[in-house]
């Protein structure tokens, strides 16, 4: 099977395309510098230069693909509406590319915002719909394509996808309490992140690639809840500060953007999609991953 891949030497595109490969998949990434087309090469991937914005290679490569999994994003937080923009804007020309097809489409998205005040499931359908929604609502834009022979498949990801290496999230955290000397978390410190390794997120997406009914929503979520303070108090062993409590009114001061969403409960379950696919997330938990160093070396 051809697979074309946006995001493809990104952080959890590289890590779906080793898995690919490793499964004996023809895949093709999209490659906007020399850098990345070269440790595509490397790996064996055939090579489509263009970036998000560049949608007549994100047309030719979803043309000559057996199916299209969709992992970049511009992640432009200081202009969202422009990291909107082009994400609807991509998501539209793949899918019009798949039209009458019926050719997997599998796109990411997140699981952030899809209940409050508990756990969110893969029964939660987004409410996210619309160009100024988060990531130009385009999980729901997908879906609009079921019924257009698109078999569009939505990636659900945790708001941490760790390892070593990870420039997410986290690592934002870990940054500010560099910066500010101490760890912090917000108010109490018992809302909850869920999180996922790198590794069982890759072997999530070729499991949802094989196996999953048109219209699925996966969660790649390995872990439901780390408590922030839990994450807090690893981080400042790890780099021998003080954890202390950030008052809300205060979290972006303190953590910059990302402190808004350290301050929500984003805990999320995969069961759903475990038993969908007898899948077990084996790979390392946060708190192991922070321990080990994985955050901290500059």
């Amino acid at each position: 099977m051809r697979v074309f891949i946006t995001g493809a030497s990104g952080w959890i595109g590289s890590a779906a395309v080793d898995e690919l490969l490793a499964h004996g998949y023809d895949v093709t990434g999209l490659a906007r510098s020399d850098t990345s087309a070269s440790a595509l090469e490397a790996k064996g991937a055939t090579v489509l230069r263009g970036d998000l914005d560049d949608l007549d290679s994100l047309r030719r490569g979803s043309q000559d693909a057996d199916a299209v999994i969709h992992l970049a994003n511009k992640h432009d937080w200081a202009n969202p509406a422009e990291s909107n923009r082009a994400e609807r804007a991509a998501v539209e020309t793949i899918a019009s590319t798949l039209v009458g097809s019926n050719r997997p489409f599998l796109l990411a998205s997140g699981v952030a915002g899809l209940a409050q005040g508990r756990p969110s499931t893969e029964q939660d359908p987004s409410p996210f719909s619309g160009p100024e929604a988060p990531r130009g609502g385009t999980e729901n834009l997908a879906l609009d394509y079921l019924d257009r022979g698109v078999k569009s498949i939505s990636l659900r990801f945790a708001p941490t996808v760790h390892g070593i290496g990870d420039h997410g999230f986290i690592s934002l955290i870990v940054a500010a309490a560099r910066e500010k000397g101490v760890s912090g978390f917000v108010g109490d410190g018992t809302s909850g992140w869920a999180a996922v390794h790198r590794t069982d997120a890759a072997t999530m997406i070729r499991l949802g690639l094989e196996k999953a009914p048109a219209g699925s929503l996966l969660h790649a979520v390995g872990e439901t809840s780390v408590a922030t303070k839990d994450i807090a108090e690893a981080i400042g062993r790890g780099l021998r500060l003080p954890v202390e409590s950030i008052d809300p009114a205060d979290a972006v001061t303190h953590f910059g953007f990302i402190g808004g969403f350290f301050a929500l409960d984003l805990s999320s379950t995969s069961t759903i999609t475990q038993h969908l696919f007898d899948w077990t997330p084996t790979g390392p938990t946060l708190l192991d991953d922070i321990t080990a160093g994985a955050y901290f070396e500059v």
